[in-house]
């Protein structure tokens, strides 16, 4: 087991520092430079900046110089957004936002997602499954956006039951509505998938086997069948959440809420190089970390995928 944990981590390693090469790159040779938007600077004035911000070497030596700078948690600073402004102060708070909002839908949909999948698959061609199926053809049709002004329309402004935008004194029910609102998504996909490998398990030769010999329904659907529908749902569970985290850049404008995705179209707009950087990196971490614990958690479920791993 230690030697494919070893395996994936280097894996991951690698594909990280390919993700950040790739985006330095494509930032540096964009058109334009961070201190266009400063039409009253000359051209001297400019250089000056340039000079100061480090901005004048060599791309490839301003690339190692970057990431030896965040090995040791430092980002750059802001040029535009806030002048000189430590990027990983800027980003820490918004973080903190960004993940408690994605890992709340993510927990909320795959938790109902998996619920209605198993009754529609137990309750197969009844109102039941009818119902379900409609709630997964909405989720997956229908952007999250559609269901957040929905919310928001119905429980915020008709009823009043919920604030319109994110109040920090109120954190709780400020999320109410942008975590239901996300996890409309993971919760139709987790319902679609749930179902679906479950009815084919449950009407595979070696589960007709087992019911042959006796075995109660209920240990029947929770030793074999879910077990065996479990490597799937992760595969599909885990790109769900990391999509949850970039979903939330149009949930955050919507609400008002102060999370790394409202700083993130900020900082395209403002075209703050380092902050668009920074911001898409951690997007990028995020999505190779869970890919990561997805290759573990296949090694700690499936004994003959962590030996092929280990032969490999």
């Amino acid at each position: 087991m230690g030697r494919y944990i070893a395996k994936r981590l280097a894996v991951a390693a690698l594909t990280v520092f390919i993700i950040l090469f790739v985006l330095f790159m494509l930032l540096n040779f964009m058109p334009g430079s961070p201190f266009n938007n400063e039409e009253k600077m000359t051209p001297e004035q400019i250089a000056t900046l340039k000079a100061a911000y480090g901005l004048d070497k060599p791309v490839i030596e301003r690339f190692f110089i970057y990431v030896g700078n965040m090995l040791r948690g430092d980002f750059g600073v802001s040029y535009n957004i806030q002048n000189n402004m430590p990027i990983a102060t800027m980003v820490g708070s918004r973080l903190k936002v960004t993940l408690g909002l994605g890992l709340e839908a993510g927990i909320l949909g795959a938790i109902v997602g998996n619920l209605l999948g198993i009754l529609a698959a137990l309750k197969r061609h009844t109102p039941v499954d009818t119902v379900a199926t409609v709630i997964a053809v909405l989720g997956v049709s229908l952007p999250n956006f559609v269901f957040a002004l929905l919310l928001s329309y119905f429980f915020g402004y008709r009823l009043k039951l919920f604030p319109l935008t994110f109040n920090p004194a109120d954190p709780i029910r400020s999320s109410v509505l942008p975590v239901i609102a996300l996890s409309m998504f993971t919760l139709a996909s987790m319902e679609r998938y749930t179902r679906s490998e479950l009815v084919s398990i449950m009407d595979s030769d070696y589960m007709m086997l087992a019911e042959s010999k006796g075995l109660p329904r209920r240990k029947l659907i929770m030793r074999h069948a879910l077990r065996n529908a479990l490597i799937s749902l992760i595969t599909v569970l885990a790109p769900l959440l990391v999509n949850l985290m970039s979903g939330s850049i149009v949930i955050e404008k919507i609400f008002s809420i102060p999370g790394l995705g409202t700083l993130y179209i900020t900082a395209i707009q403002s075209n703050d190089y380092n902050v668009v950087l920074a911001t898409s990196f951690i997007y990028s971490v995020m999505f190779v970390i869970a890919m990561l614990l997805v290759d573990l958690a296949y090694g700690l479920i499936d004994p003959r995928v962590r030996l092929a791993g280990q032969k490999g």
